[in-house]
């Protein structure tokens, strides 16, 4: 049992670290055994996202006074808090932790301070991750440069066949 300077300190801890989240989802993970949650919170870390269970109340209090409304009181189940990360991280780890667990349920969610649903949750799941992205805009970049060194080279292999041809025929030519 938490005493209410420890309650006090947990709010305000957590609401520093829902603040400074891009992502913030709500998920119900009653049903999940004891190594389940373990790993899925050795995937969020990977993510650099965390994940802390604890009462209902203590989570409304962080998520208004970080300025998100979100209803936790209303949602059924045991509920656990997971941020931090990039937007992208957190959702696709528990989307994709869910897939093989139907135990976990996605509730909701909030994008840089705002409401996002569980559909929505999902969905930005869904996208790449930053450094995804990030390798396909520079192998976007490098495609056109890769072509003309190709080209490049073309022409010179090319030239260097011609003067080996004319090498051969003068040599043929000697004999």
């Amino acid at each position: 049992m938490l005493t209410r300077k420890q309650k006090e300190k947990l709010v305000k801890d957590l609401t520093t670290k829902i603040a400074d989240s891009k992502t913030v989802v709500l998920c119900d993970y009653k049903g999940l055994k004891v190594d389940q949650l373990k790993e899925l919170r050795g995937a969020l870390r990977k993510g650099e996202a965390q994940m802390l269970v604890t009462k209902k109340t203590l989570i409304q209090i962080a998520l208004k006074e970080a300025g998100i409304d979100l209803d936790v009181q209303g949602m059924e189940g045991q509920i656990a808090i997971v941020y931090g990360g990039d937007e992208v991280s957190s959702p696709k780890a528990l989307h994709e932790f869910a897939k093989d667990n139907e135990n976990l349920k996605i509730l909701a969610g909030a994008l840089e301070g705002k409401q996002i649903s569980d559909v929505e949750v999902v969905n930005l799941a869904k996208l790449p991750t930053k450094e995804e992205l990030l390798a396909k805009v520079v192998g976007s970049m490098k495609s056109p440069i890769n072509g003309f060194v190709g080209a490049l080279g073309g022409n010179l292999r090319k030239f260097v066949y011609a003067l080996n041809a004319v090498k051969e025929a003068k040599e043929g030519a000697g004999k």
